[in-house]
């Protein structure tokens, strides 16, 4: 008698031949069936407080390996508690495979427990949507799944299996099984040329390296260059760290608002080389650039060159390989040539990066009562160090205020939302990044409003024993929006925009983790001591100036959502 084979035992079989690690999940009866098989298995199912929850893990695990995270929720309720940290990681183009389950073919407009259309809501969020309706082709669509999220520009990728396809059992003889993984590093060594050729003629040049230049794995690339040409650096979003902020040609972060020499360089410039970088609202969708300059940009997505600003040299490529292309044209000769012709221009900005920092250091070292967020980062920022230590940013003011202050020297250390935006993402980050890295010190800075989306994610810190220490720069409420509407409109409304006094580490220590109270800014780095010497899950509740307004705030109340 031939060998049955179940659907849910198909997939489980396919994830563990894709060497999957861990899924994120919350349990649902419609991915009862795969759940069965992953039992015992190497794959690991962490469970979350909620679906978002779980969609966050998987990003920051795509994030920070370059490889996709894996998520799985159940149907209806599971499926759109999930949708946000989708959006998440379309926008941080972020390697991610979500599976969800559904009412089966046979109740489809029955009313069934949870049906809904699924495929329809999702498909403008991910890369492709593939929803498997026989039990025999489950495999392909499982390969097609992963080799779709990690080739090309990386996304997320939706991959819906009906109850019945995973319940049916099939004939383990009809199963059609297939594995490929397609990555390639595309190079035009034309467009190469070209670009050493608007080098040469460039006098105040600025390389921009952004999370395109981390997914193509292009750290010693991206140093070669700037090395052989004597071009400064700014790296922003996943590409932060990927030349370290020490190095002598790397400005820090490319978001104009850092204390730096970034808005200096940008209205200067006459030559903006963008590689894996978006022109988005970091750089006023273009209108911070030097209205005269030659602009080239490299991306492996065709669609992202050319958004927002005309590109004198478009290239549509992978940056390593790109960048391979390019250091094979730098000979010697024309390298000290290069070096010596941006002298000057490096000298420059150097000093404007220098005064622009001492401008900050009032903030940075503010002995204020309530203290200043910008103290608080900066103590964040000198504790953690820079090689193996990771720290997390959620909230609006908050976020910005460690973006403006965190030092990278190595990439892959720093996790925030990027240009989606997304409150919410801080707990989940922070413990997907300690669960990936048991080792490594983990440090969550996070707002008093956007700690309380997935608050429960302590109790699954504590129960997964994930130490991680997290500090909430409390300031009352939320704080970005009630600086942005005193701004635009002359006061703040305050329903909406007032929390209060909340004992966020009372809360903590109620279900097993510990918990401080800072409101004197000596005190930060005892309790960041401490916190970490119990090797327990902490929150460190620090009250923060309600009224110190960050550069973000102040473009919110610009923004256009707010014109008349």
């Amino acid at each position: 008698m031939t060998e049955t084979i179940t659907g849910g035992q198909l997939v489980a079989q396919a994830l563990i031949e894709k060497k999957v690690d861990t899924i994120f999940s919350l349990c649902g009866g419609h991915i009862t069936p795969i759940y069965q098989y992953l039992e015992g298995s190497e794959v690991k199912i962490f469970d979350t407080r909620h679906e978002q929850s779980a969609l966050f893990m998987a990003e920051a695990w795509g994030k920070l390996t370059r490889k996709p995270g894996v998520a799985m929720v159940t149907a209806g309720p599971g499926f759109t508690n999930a949708i946000t940290g989708v959006a998440s990681a379309h926008f941080s183009n972020t390697p991610l495979v979500l599976i969800a389950g559904c009412v089966g073919l046979d109740n489809k407009e029955k009313l069934d427990l949870q049906d809904m259309p699924q495929e329809a809501v999702i498909k403008p969020m991910v890369k492709k949507t593939l929803v498997c309706q026989k039990t025999e082709r489950i495999n392909e669509y499982v390969d097609l799944a992963f080799r779709i999220a990690q080739s090309g520009r990386p996304g997320p990728v939706y991959l819906e299996f009906p109850i019945d396809v995973l319940n049916t059992p099939v004939q383990k003889n009809a199963v059609k099984y297939t594995s490929t993984s397609a990555v390639s590093h595309p190079a035009d060594p034309a467009k190469a040329a070209e670009l050493i050729e608007m080098i040469q003629n460039a006098r105040m040049p600025v390389v921009i390296a952004g999370t395109g230049a981390w997914q193509a794995h292009a750290e010693s690339e991206l140093k070669d260059f700037i090395e052989k040409t004597g071009m400064p650096l700014f790296t922003s979003l996943s590409g932060r760290g990927v030349v370290s902020d020490d190095h002598p040609l790397c400005f820090e972060g490319a978001i104009a608002i850092r204390p730096g020499c970034g808005f200096a360089a940008y209205i200067e410039t006459d030559l903006i080389i963008i590689l894996g970088s978006r022109i988005c609202l970091y750089y006023l969708f273009g209108d911070i650039f030097n209205p005269a300059a030659k602009i080239a940009q490299v991306d492996i997505e065709a669609e992202e060159i050319g958004r927002n600003r005309t590109i004198d040299l478009p290239v549509v490529s992978d940056v390593k390989g790109f960048l391979k292309a390019c250091n094979q044209l730098l000979d010697d000769e024309l390298s000290e040539e290069l070096k010596l012709n941006f002298g000057p221009w490096i000298e420059k900005l150097s000093t404007a990066h220098k005064e622009s920092k001492e401008m900050t250091q009032k903030d940075w070292q503010s002995e204020n009562i309530p203290i200043h967020p910008l103290r608080l980062a900066s103590e964040i920022n000198e504790f953690m160090n820079q090689t193996t230590d990771i720290v997390v940013a959620d909230g609006g003011d908050t976020t910005t205020w460690m973006g403006m202050t965190r030092t990278m020297t190595h990439p892959g250390t720093y996790l925030d939302y990027g240009i989606y935006g997304s409150l919410a993402v801080g707990l989940p980050y922070a413990n997907a990044a300690k669960l990936l890295n048991p080792d490594s010190r983990v440090c969550l800075i996070t707002g008093d409003g956007s700690v309380g989306f997935n608050f429960m994610e302590f109790e699954t810190a504590i129960r997964k024993n994930l130490p991680i220490v997290v500090v909430i720069c409390n300031d009352l409420g939320w704080g970005m929006i009630r600086h942005s509407q005193e701004l635009r409109i002359g006061h703040a409304i305050e329903t909406g925009t007032f929390i209060g006094k909340v004992d966020y580490h009372k809360m903590v220590e109620a279900i097993g983790g510990k918990g401080f109270f800072v409101e004197d800014p000596k005190d930060i780095k005892p309790a960041l001591e401490e916190a970490f010497a119990t090797k327990k899950v902490c929150c460190i509740n620090v009250m923060t100036d309600p009224t110190s307004v960050s550069p973000a705030s102040m473009m919110l109340a610009n923004v256009g959502a707010y014109k008349a």
